[in-house]
């Protein structure tokens, strides 16, 4: 296995935010990166796009951690983290699976970008926190609402912010 880095993105709310902040690490198990069974599924996608699929994947991931906290605000977060190969383990389960599992919590050193819902997305999130497991299980119009969701980007803020945004 290669020492190179693997951009990995972990969903997260903005409490988990506040321990990254104040412990110097956040914890997660399950996080989204470019797989090899992402790669085969979507052949056609250049390094860019495979990662947009992965990242989109985590800020459904929020939705579901969202929908599992009623106490935290209605913002999804996905924090990028550059880790070492050893610091995650593949699922590939199926054909286009972004899934990786966390051998451990992933250090502020290691955070790239940290990814927050605008003030302006809180009432499309809460909507779509409802009903985002229905929309998994195939429901149309639970899906059309957690898409109305994802039509919010999230906002882009550096590591160094995190003390402003947490």
């Amino acid at each position: 296995m290669s020492d190179q880095l693997i951009r990995v993105y972990l969903p997260a709310t903005l409490a988990m935010l506040s321990s990254l902040r104040e412990r110097g690490e956040i914890n997660g198990s399950e996080a989204h990166a470019v797989t090899p069974a992402l790669r085969e599924w979507y052949a056609e996608g250049d390094e860019e796009e495979l990662e947009y699929v992965a990242f989109t994947r985590a800020a459904q991931g929020a939705l579901r951690l969202l929908r599992h906290d009623p106490a935290a605000p209605r913002r999804r977060v996905v924090v990028s983290a550059d880790l070492p190969p050893g610091a995650i383990t593949r699922e590939d389960r199926e054909l286009g699976s972004s899934e990786v599992r966390l051998t451990s919590p992933i250090q502020l050193a290691s955070v790239a970008a940290v990814h927050i819902d605008g003030e302006g997305a809180v009432d499309d999130i809460a909507a779509a926190v409802d009903t985002v497991e229905e929309a998994l299980a195939g429901d149309e119009d639970a899906q059309f609402t957690v898409d109305s969701a994802e039509d919010h980007e999230l906002e882009w803020y550096d590591v160094s912010e995190l003390e402003t945004i947490a």
